[in-house]
């Protein structure tokens, strides 16, 4: 007798290999995941799934993968007017394609994702996508720009921590 598991079983699996930095059997696992949840209609959680099991390709070392696992899955988000997985998707998108030293489309996908989540009223994961645009700006040598975005980033932020409240005393003083 075969035992087939549930989607949600699946996810369980994957999650355990993560967590123990299997990233390459975690990826197979959110692929059969989301393979189970396209199966069953809910697109979704489908794509969720291809977005988890990018993650774990990028930290498994295969960023070419990566990309092409979250291809489109900010689509499929924004036809559900899911603003905040929508920003994910995309920051994954420009997460593979900054490792693959494309750097202009991951700084294009950084700042749709900052929008996306702008969208979704999620200021901290904003930030987030913000600050890792501007790390990218000064790997470019954009001093300017990442300093820009490092300001956009910060003036969002509702209730900042200690070290954010000191970059805005820093950033916003000395321009």
């Amino acid at each position: 007798m075969i035992d087939i598991l549930s989607p949600s079983e699946i996810v369980e699996q994957a999650r355990q290999s993560y967590q123990a930095g299997d990233y390459l059997q975690a990826a197979r696992s959110f692929a059969g995941a989301g393979a189970a949840f396209a199966f069953a209609g809910d697109a979704l959680m489908a794509a969720e799934m291809q977005n988890n099991r990018s993650v774990a390709l990028l930290l498994g070392g295969d960023p070419q993968a990566a990309l092409q696992a979250v291809v489109a899955t900010d689509k499929v988000f924004a036809e559900a007017q899911d603003f905040r997985r929508m920003g994910m998707a995309l920051t994954n998108q420009a997460s593979a394609l900054e490792a693959l030293k494309r750097w202009k489309e991951a700084i294009d996908y950084y700042k749709r994702a900052a929008e996306a989540l702008e969208q979704a009223k999620e200021s901290d994961m904003r930030a987030q996508v913000m600050q890792l645009l501007a790390v990218l700006y000064l790997r470019r040598f954009k001093f300017y720009d990442a300093v820009i975005t490092l300001q956009s980033s910060l003036a969002g932020v509702t209730n900042p921590t200690f070290k954010q409240r000191l970059m805005k005393k820093i950033l916003f003083v000395h321009l």
